[in-house]
């Protein structure tokens, strides 16, 4: 995974924790504000009703022929009797709590005002409300959270960024020292190969030889994965025509050498004419790693079966080992997981080849018996064949 990427998902993590525990103090904040907006919209309630009775009061029924009633723009009011039925009333909505005090009936509040008897028209009560809103308290609340939210993004992922400075200058050495391993391995490995190709040319095939070729094989099977582990994300693997019966033989053959140090028979039990459009440095890493599995995996005078069939969907290559059998098949495709540390490898090759039919969409069917054996069966769709 790319550093920055790494650094982005845990800052992203972390982010989203500290703000799961931040909402217990916001939420306090959200309450406290609603709080102080009602205690605020209860005297300025309790204002217009003073503004109401002072009007009233004001009113001189022998000088003036009608009593004009106090409008407001945001606040209605009225005066109501003993039943709180309206004598007057510019209150639309329903008023649910008929006792004195400040109350609050969903978005709507009011605050009820005993009079004193038969002074200001006959009215016991007068009822000033307006509608409540939340709107401002919200729209701060949320402010507040976007602005820790981006605070804690923002700190965090500068943090993770200085705090893994050094582990990726670390992984900048590591890689380098993985090419340059690399390439050390693959010289003197091809030397091996070329010598050993020339003596057996000039003089009688020699066992001991043999045995160094199929270690060199052996080798040269974990060079590809590292070699492919390391390129994969920056190259391009484009596809093309293959005669894959051909090419599954080719690998057979080239393992024959491997599994004959364990006197193990690779046999290719069926092989369909098959083509198919591939990219051959996949398709070799899926062939080249079920074989040496196989064969790693196999008890010594046994045999590995390999078949190639066509189908009306596509085709099948199924690898068939009669060898020790996995205890836990679900975890063969996590990297670096082994089987046993007595068998030589890094636990990367099944890893590999779960990417590659992963990403073109190639079925894969494993079945594994403890102490009888494990087969692998690939299934490549339609769209990958030819003809």
């Amino acid at each position: 995974m790319n550093d920055n990427r790494y650094a982005l998902l845990n800052a992203l993590l972390f982010t989203l924790l500290v703000s799961i525990i931040m909402l217990a103090p916001l939420y306090v904040y959200l309450i406290y504000s609603k709080t102080f907006v009602e205690i605020q919209n209860e005297i300025e309630l309790k204002a217009h009703a003073t503004t109401v009775i002072r009007a009233m009061e004001a009113f001189d029924e022998a000088n003036e022929p009608a009593f004009d009633y106090p409008r407001f723009a945001q606040v209605q009011s009225g005066l109501y009797d003993l039943q709180f039925k309206p004598i007057f009333t510019l209150i639309e909505s329903p008023l649910r709590y008929q006792s004195e005090g400040y109350h609050i009936d969903g978005g709507y509040a009011y605050y009820v005002l005993s009079l004193p008897k038969g002074r200001y028209f006959g009215a016991e009560y007068l009822i000033v409300g307006n509608t409540l809103s939340y709107a401002e308290v919200y729209q701060k609340t949320l402010i507040i959270l976007l602005l820790i939210v981006l605070m804690l993004f923002t700190l965090s992922f500068l943090f993770l960024n200085r705090f893994a400075l050094p582990f990726k200058k670390l992984n900048a050495r590591l890689d380098k020292f993985m090419k340059d391993s690399m390439h050390e391995i693959n010289t003197p490995l091809s030397i091996i190969n070329v010598n050993i190709d020339l003596y057996n040319r000039k003089y009688e095939p020699n066992k001991y030889l043999q045995r160094i070729r199929a270690a060199a094989k052996t080798l040269s099977s974990i060079y590809d994965d590292m070699d492919y582990l390391i390129k994969n994300s920056r190259l391009s693997f484009q596809s093309e025509p293959i005669a894959l019966d051909a090419f599954l033989k080719e690998r057979v053959a080239y393992f024959d050498e491997v599994a004959a140090m364990k006197e193990i028979a690779l046999e290719v039990t069926h092989c369909h004419e098959v083509h198919i459009r591939f990219n051959p440095t996949q398709l070799q890493r899926i062939i080249d790693n079920n074989l040496s599995n196989a064969i790693k995996y196999s008890h010594p005078q046994s045999r590995v079966e390999v078949s190639l069939r066509r189908m009306d969907d596509g085709c099948e290559m199924r690898f068939r080992d009669y060898g020790v059998g996995m205890k836990h098949p679900e975890q063969i495709f996590e990297r670096y997981y082994r089987e046993s540390d007595r068998v030589g490898g890094f636990g990367i090759g099944l890893n590999i080849v779960k990417s590659i039919i992963d990403s073109h969409d190639i079925r894969l069917h494993v079945s594994s018996v403890l102490g009888e054996g494990s087969e692998f069966c690939y299934i490549f769709p339609k769209a990958l064949m030819i003809r």
